[in-house]
Formats: structure tokens, sequence, C-alpha cells
């Protein structure tokens, strides 16, 4: 363990108008509250030690000020805003999108002392796109308090037939793709397994979108947006996660999933294939260009579903594994610490 003794840590949530990573915030301060570390919002509060920008700001003033006074600034980044400029998603989130970016990178590249990326495949991309910074670079990945999403609890998959779960905060904008392939996933399952094959989705879903999938031949269950503390029952209640996300940096829904014992199967994009290894789920080819949003094959996508549904003793056990080995929470706030403190 890295002693934290006398340090308070400055975070910097991201209110850029395209929502932010609200779980990941609660989770960080539980940990740290954990190892006697107070937490301030105030990048000018002269206590702290270090200040973590979650994502992007519009506290750039308070940030170079805090600089100035040899504040230890670390960025913690997923991905870019992209889908915006494959398709149209309304003037509104084309301009929030791009005032994104151009935060996020001019964050990254004058001010951060370091950069916590969420995944490799996070930092591939912003050294690509944006080239290489000054600024030091790791990987952390998000991690679950295992103790709360967990196999055991009194749920457990149905018998009589196969739930597949989607779990994303919201499905609609540009990434109705992911929904599609989520209902030809299921559709395409029914004509092949032993056993009827239903659709649980949780999360915002538009009307217009309940409404295109109202005449599809399997069973959908639209749960809406639900609580924190329901994800791990929901969880452990279905026999396969689908990731929807396409070019992900690091889903929560995907490491929650393997937490509960959730195998997971998604298609070859983002960051997918480096959190889900062979034992604890399958991942797809993509089939074509995702970064041109084109059709992906969503036959091999069942083909890897249909492998996860025929093994679930197996699979199961080796999510959990996975969560145990890589997602901790412990693991999260300790490499998080490390950086800040720059030990």
């Amino acid at each position: 363990m890295i002693p934290h003794s006398n340090r308070t840590i400055c975070l910097v949530p991201q209110k850029l108008g395209l929502g932010g990573p609200a779980s990941f915030q609660a989770r960080l301060i539980a940990g740290l509250t954990q190892r006697g570390v107070e937490t301030s919002y105030d990048p000018l509060d002269p206590a702290i030690s270090a200040v973590l920008v979650i994502g992007g700001t519009r506290k750039l003033r308070e940030l170079r000020q805090a600089k100035r006074r040899g504040i230890r600034i670390v960025q913690r980044l997923n991905g870019m805003n992209w889908v915006h400029r494959k398709r149209f998603t309304g003037i509104n989130h084309f301009v929030k999108a791009e005032t994104g970016n151009w935060i996020l990178a001019m964050i990254r590249r004058s001010l951060a002392d370091a950069i916590a990326y969420q995944s490799e495949f996070s930092q591939r991309w912003w050294n690509d796109a944006r080239d290489e910074v000054k600024a030091k670079g790791v990987v952390i990945h998000n991690g679950v308090d295992l103790d709360t999403f967990t196999p055991a609890g009194p749920e457990t998959p149905p018998m009589d037939c196969y739930r597949v779960l989607v779990v994303e905060g919201h499905l609609g904008g540009g990434y109705d793709q992911g929904l599609a392939s989520a209902v030809q996933l299921v559709e395409l399952l029914n004509q092949r397994m032993d056993k009827p094959v239903e659709l649980f989705v949780a999360g915002d879903v538009p009307l217009r979108l309940k409404e295109r999938f109202s005449s599809t031949r399997c069973e959908i269950r639209w749960l809406g947006v639900i609580r924190r503390d329901e994800i791990p029952a929901l969880d452990r209640s279905a026999h396969v996660l689908f990731s929807t996300d396409v070019n992900a940096a690091c889903p929560n829904s995907v490491v929650e999933a393997l937490a509960c014992g959730l195998p997971v199967v998604s298609f070859d994009t983002g960051s997918l294939r480096e959190l889900v290894p062979p034992e604890a789920g399958c991942i797809a080819s993509y089939g074509g260009n995702v970064w041109n949003l084109d059709p992906p094959d969503t036959h091999a996508l069942a083909d890897c579903a249909g492998q996860i549904l025929v093994r679930q003793t197996e699979f199961r056990a080796g999510a959990r594994s996975r969560a145990e080995q890589a997602f901790s929470l412990d693991l999260m706030v300790e490499k998080y610490l490390k950086v800040l403190l720059n030990q």
C-alpha cells in the first residue's frame, strides 16, 4: 500500500454538456476515503496536493493558476466524440461534441502533467489522432467493488429461456446501431438455440426506437433507467451481456458484468478485446469499417453468443476470475493515487 497521510486530492468533474462519469467519481471518492485521503472540488484550495481532471472542464483559469502554484495535474481520458462526424445527431450536439474534444485536447496538451487513459485502446487513439504529448501516459482500467458486484446472490438466469442483457446509459442519437445489433442478435439466436431467447434492455431508450423494434420477432423487455444498486441483481439474472457501444474506452457495464460472473459478447471494437479474454466471453469480428459505422456482421456475433450460452459454467467462472485479477476497486484507486502523488 502507498502511504497517503495528510493528502488532499482535488477532483474536477467533467461538465461539458455531454454527461459525466458520476459512477467513477463516487467509487474513487469511496476508495480515497477508506485510505484517509480527503477530497476537494476547488483547484485553488491551498490544502490540495494534486488535481484529477475527470475528462474535461471549463475551469481552465483555475487549472492554470493551480499549475503555476506547482500543483500536479492529472487528466483522466477515455475517448473522443466522433459519431457526430459520421451521422447527423443535431446541430447542438455537434457543437457540444466539438467543443468537448477541443477542451479535452487542450488540457492534455498544455496543462496535464500525466494522463490516466482508461485503456490501451484509448491511449493509442489519442496518440494517433492528436499526436503524443510530453505528459506521461499510464493506463488505468475502471474498477468496481467486488463485494457489491459479485456472483453471490439469490438471482439466477431463467431455466426455460436464454436472456441477453444490454446495459447502457442512453441508447439513441448516433448509437442506434448498437440496439439494432442487439435485436438482430436475439433474432438469430432464436433460430439456432434449443430454447427461446429474450432481450432485456436497461437504459434510456427513445420512444421512436421502441416503436421501430415493436414488430421484431423476439421478446424485448424495456427496463428503462435503473438504479446502480439494481445492476448486480440484473447481471446475475442474465446469461450474457451484449456490449453495444462501438469503440468504447472502458465501459463500466462490461467491468460490472464480469465482476458478477456474467460473460460478455461484443464486436471487436475499442477496448473490448483488451478487457474480455477468451475465458470471460467472446469477441466477434466487426466485419466492416467500424469508424465509418458500416453494418456489422451479426452472424459472427451470434456465433460467439451461442458459444457462451452452451458453456455457461465455464464462462461465468472465467468472467469472475478476470474481474478479480484486473478490475478491483482497490487496484484502481491505488493506481490513481500513485500517478496523482507521482510515486
